[in-house]
């Protein structure tokens, strides 16, 4: 299997994602009516987004020729099928469901080069594990911070959860260790409470925007020092919601005397290039965290690439795709990629000779 012929068959699955998510799921209904039919209308709409996504995911891999991207998908819904209560069989049922949707819709080549990746998916699912332990460790530095601090959060206690981070800060925990140690374990924690369903949707979003403004309340600490003339815009491409992880590089970025210029989440492409030519950007912060966005990033590069003095912008990317397959920032156009904000600021700095 080539590079070419993988974006091929990736191309083919996003021109015909709805026909091939219907007729996987007609066949996953049909195969198992007994464990479907209970769920009613709603869980059959349900059960189609759900097979629209794992071809989006897919279709990624297939384009980025790395399987990772979709092997780790299908070890990320292994937790969260188990977490709703799903027997071990439904991935498997669901994927060979997709197979066969793939060799009634599509051509041959397209059923041998998809099948590859739903094989390494198959084999991945038997491995992966069905629990997560807590990502927030009490023996870590700054752990019991965090556990407190969540708490609070999961009582829907805001004020409490300020009041116990600017007391930290006030006793000496520097913001960036705030940051690194308590706000970005606890926002991967919240991830996994959702993920394996102990907390809903909703708790989820109040723990990210209490946690959005907390850190305001720690911009005094944040916007001072000694300046740079040096200047850095970050967002999220269009289409991405998640944008805590850009705010925190923003944030960093400002720590470190930069002149930072923070978009937010689901940025029109058009908007950012203004805003870049308008603050006149050293370097921009692209962020992605769901997997079938690393091509809207690819497509943000390029026209940030195309405007004027876009030859010259260093463009770093971040987030879960990039996590995973280590040279995606290289084949989608990018000059540099970091896990973390601190590593941002370091790339950054030595990509600009800063």
């Amino acid at each position: 299997m080539n590079e070419s012929s993988a974006r091929g068959v990736s191309k083919l699955l996003r021109q015909h994602r709805e026909a091939l998510a219907e007729s996987a799921v007609v066949r996953q209904y049909a195969a198992h009516s007994d464990r479907w039919a209970s769920f009613g209308p709603e869980g059959r709409a349900k059960s189609l987004r759900d097979m629209g996504y794992h071809l989006d995911y897919l279709a990624e891999a297939l384009a980025a020729s790395d399987p990772v991207l979709f092997t780790e998908y299908i070890a990320w819904v292994k937790v969260l099928f188990a977490g709703l209560g799903f027997s071990d069989v439904v991935i498997p049922n669901t994927l060979n469901a997709l197979r066969e949707a793939l060799e009634e819709l599509l051509p041959g080549e397209v059923v041998t080069v998809a099948g590859a990746y739903l094989d390494a998916g198959l084999a991945r699912a038997e491995t992966a594990p069905a629990k997560l332990p807590s990502l927030i460790d009490v023996h870590a530095p700054h752990g019991d911070l965090a556990q407190r601090y969540l708490a609070y959060l999961l009582a829907g206690d805001r004020q409490a959860a300020s009041r116990l981070i600017l007391r930290a800060v006030e006793d000496g925990v520097s913001v960036p260790e705030v940051y690194i140690h308590v706000f970005q374990t606890t926002q991967r924690e919240v991830g996994r409470l959702w993920q394996t369903n102990r907390i809903s949707v909703a708790q989820e979003h109040y723990c990210t925007a209490a946690t959005q403004l907390v850190m305001s309340q720690l911009y005094p600490y944040v916007f001072g020092g000694d300046r740079k003339d040096l200047r850095f815009v970050g967002t999220c491409v269009g289409g991405e919601l998640h944008e805590m992880g850009v705010r925190m590089v923003a944030d960093f970025f400002e720590m470190e005397g930069w002149d930072t210029y923070y978009l937010g989440a689901n940025m029109p492409p058009e908007a950012v290039v203004q805003a870049v030519r308008d603050r006149r950007a050293d370097v921009v912060g692209i962020s992605a965290t769901m997997t079938f966005h690393a091509r809207r990033t690819a497509e943000l590069i390029e026209r940030l690439r195309a405007a004027d003095g876009g030859s010259d912008l260093v463009i770093l990317v971040g987030g879960y795709p990039f996590n995973l397959a280590d040279q995606l920032w290289r084949e989608i156009g990018a000059d540099g990629y970091a896990p973390s904000a601190q590593e941002a600021v370091a790339v950054a700095s030595d990509l600009t000779g800063a």
